[in-house]
């Protein structure tokens, strides 16, 4: 799952290479037979377990993580794809471009005197030793930096332009600076506190190196002859892969796509974030077999570069065609279920929580309802998550598909009213080991794993059967009708 926030390292997504659109023939059954509680049944503990230990030995013998560009990543994919294919799946592992961010240091100081800077995403870098300038503050007006006149009268050639945030893009306010001959740009926030977590476009060109800063510091930066700036940072374009593997039966016009990011983040071995999700969409995908007597196909998806920006799933999205896009019935998202302090937590599709952002597109209450049907059979009374765009469903949903999955947390604090309903420490994070070395395979919750992990098969098998029902979700023309109301 990725941060709210760029960090220290971060990226956007670039244009993909070659993606996987679709894999299977209309091979429809006239009646599923693969019944929901048996394939939920059918994923257990100490096989989900075996995936998570091969995770953490590939992860150890790769430098402590499975991460974008890593042989660890490389290794992960294999792993994937071969069990896969050992039960006879037909797998692609398509290619796809990332770009990477990484912020080696970052430092603003007048006459010694450091100031709070953080580098915008993709910024240009200074270099280790930084620079020593000039500073020429942009008047304010209510379109701050945002044309050329503003530097009218202005000599900024070599110097660091201060200008305020608002109206126009920072890549925008970049480019005007380094047109008047700018060395460097920073860009004041209009709230307390430094710009964090803002980026340049990575379709513009960047010529000079742009940080952000708080108001105050702003005023300080304005009214001294000059700072010395260091906003050293790398930016690589790499290559990674996702797995897709479909069944060779069932409807190829009402594909259920089941999904879960591969990767780690650097800091990291990624086994609860999110070898969990994998391991338990990979073992459904092996009890299922790649020939199963469903209605419709199921097309199982191991993203890459998630943690950098949902790249894999982003780009893979934007490969398919308006068909193929309409083929798709619905999209099921597994990202953490193993927490060590775990919830329950299904992704809000009616927005009954009321939280952050609406309703899914038209079907995904019903996902949620399935799910949470599964968990009250087992005595767990589940709560929402809401769509706060952290995970894979984020692309599928841009264009209208309904999605729902599972979470059973990560850094958010356990309320104490979850604590008592699902146990475990209350006002402590559902995974304190979230995007850090101790994300381990001793740090699984193996009871929250389980029902997490059956609840993916159950949810599978439920929708490869079917997609009719007050819990379903919609198809032919009122698909076409559902995803054009909620895209307009």
């Amino acid at each position: 799952m990725i941060d709210t926030v760029i960090g220290r390292r971060t990226a956007m997504v670039v244009v993909a290479a070659v993606v996987l659109a679709g894999c299977a023939d209309d091979g429809g059954t006239d009646a599923a037979s693969v019944d929901p509680t048996v394939l939920a049944d059918s994923v257990q503990i100490d096989a989900l377990m075996g995936h998570l230990t091969e995770f953490d030995r590939i992860a150890t013998e790769h430098h402590g993580n499975r991460a974008l560009g890593t042989a660890g990543y490389d290794a992960s994919v294999d792993y994937v794809a071969g069990a896969l294919r050992d039960a006879g799946y037909d797998v692609q592992t398509p290619e796809f471009e990332a770009t990477t961010f990484e912020v080696e240091a970052q430092r603003l100081e007048i006459d010694g005197q450091p100031l709070d800077v953080r580098a915008l995403g993709l910024s240009p870098t200074t270099g280790p030793e930084g620079l020593t300038a000039p500073v020429v503050r942009v008047p304010t007006d209510d379109t701050p930096g945002c044309e050329a006149t503003d530097y009218d009268g202005l000599d900024v050639a070599g110097a660091i332009v201060v200008v305020d945030r608002g109206v126009c893009t920072f890549s925008a306010k970049e480019t005007l600076a380094a047109d008047a001959g700018a060395a460097a740009l920073l860009v004041v926030n209009t709230e307390d506190g430094p710009l964090a977590g803002a980026t340049l476009d990575e379709t513009v060109e960047r010529r000079i190196p742009v940080g952000g800063i708080g108001p105050a510091d702003g005023e300080r930066v304005a009214e001294s002859p000059s700072v010395d700036l260091v906003l050293d940072t790398k930016t690589e374009t790499q290559r990674s892969r996702n797995v897709i593997a479909q069944t060779a039966t069932g409807s190829t016009d009402d594909v259920v796509v089941v999904g879960a990011h591969l990767d780690s983040v650097p800091e990291g071995p990624g086994i609860n974030d999110n070898g969990s999700g994998v391991a338990a969409v990979l073992e459904t995908a092996l009890q299922l077999g790649s020939e199963p007597g469903v209605t419709n196909a199921v097309r199982f998806a191991f993203w890459g570069a998630e943690e950098i920006g949902l790249v894999g799933s982003s780009e893979y999205v934007a490969s398919l065609s308006p068909e193929e896009r309409d083929a798709i019935a619905l999209y099921l998202n597994f990202d953490m279920i193993g927490s060590p302090n775990p919830g329950y937590l299904l992704l809000d599709g009616d927005d009954s929580d009321t939280d952050g952002a609406g309703p899914g597109p038209e079907g995904s209450a019903g996902i949620e309802r399935t799910l949470s049907g599964f968990f009250a059979e087992r005595g767990i009374d589940a709560g929402g998550t809401d769509f706060d765009g952290r995970s894979d469903y984020g692309p599928f949903m841009a264009v209208g598909i309904p999605a729902g999955g599972t979470f059973t947390g990560a850094d958010e604090d356990k309320t104490p009213e979850e604590a008592d309903k699902w146990g475990g420490a209350a006002d402590e994070d559902f995974d304190p080991n979230y995007h850090s070395p101790e994300d381990t395979v001793d740090n699984i919750d193996r009871d929250a794993f389980a029902v997490a992990a059956a609840s993916v098969a159950y949810s599978t098998a439920v929708y490869a059967g079917s997609l009719d029902g007050p819990d379903g979700v919609p198809s032919g023309a009122a698909r076409t009708e559902a995803r054009a109301a909620f895209t307009e």
